[in-house]
């Protein structure tokens, strides 16, 4: 974990790629609040999700109201998040895809939408910029697949030889999606936009993949 931003109401930190954020969506001993409230001595209120595979910014309130209020930005869509993604496959060079997922595993479909740039690309891999509009579950991860764009080290919405492929010659064990910015409306008035460096892992892969398709790094 990297201690991003901290002050009086918000901590936004950067999650390693495997970590849980909440005990209470996985039975992991380590979940990323445990290690923010050891870190800032005192109670967190986690906001939002970030997939355990992800790397990446991920946000804190250090009180009740601000907890509230970050919540209800989330909830009416006034937090802008900002991911780095690598894909199998190239995605239009701009896109907002509006295409309908479950809510939850089995549950009715609703409204998702996503903002996609493709900002760069190996051979048949790309790299993506994205941005949610709406927080579903996976959101990302399906809409990618939904492109026959499937993120590079996605086992569930992924391809198998891909992922073994950037296993065995990137040294990529983990999910190719980072939280690389966010922009939340603070408690206190005004906006606080935070930048999550690319996890080292991620930032190899990319300096091996445009030394092996002759681009500059």
């Amino acid at each position: 974990m990297e201690l991003l931003h901290r002050d009086h109401r918000i901590v936004v930190v950067s999650k390693p790629a495997g970590q849980i954020v909440h005990r209470g969506w996985a039975d992991d001993a380590d979940p990323l609040l445990q290690e923010v409230r050891d870190a800032v001595g005192q109670y967190v209120h986690a906001i939002h999700r970030l997939d355990r595979g992800a790397s990446g910014a991920v946000v804190f309130a250090l009180d009740a109201a601000a907890a509230r209020s970050l919540s209800d930005a989330f909830a009416r869509g006034e937090v802008d998040k900002r991911y780095v993604a690598l894909t199998r496959g190239h995605p239009p060079a701009h896109l907002v895809l509006d295409y309908a997922i479950p809510k939850e595993p089995g549950g009715p479909r609703v409204d998702a939408v996503t903002e996609l740039w493709c900002r760069e690309t190996f051979g048949r891999y790309a790299l993506v910029e994205a941005r949610p509009r709406t927080g579903r579950l996976h959101q990302i991860r399906r809409h990618l697949k939904h492109l026959s764009c499937p993120l590079i080290g996605d086992v569930k919405y992924g391809k198998g030889e891909h992922n073994r492929l950037f296993r065995e010659r990137y040294g990529l064990h983990r999910l190719a999606l980072h939280a690389a910015q966010i922009t939340v409306p603070h408690p206190d008035g005004g906006e606080l936009e935070v930048r999550a460096p690319l996890a080292a892992d991620l930032t190899a892969c990319l300096d091996a993949l445009r030394v092996d398709y002759g681009q500059p790094s």
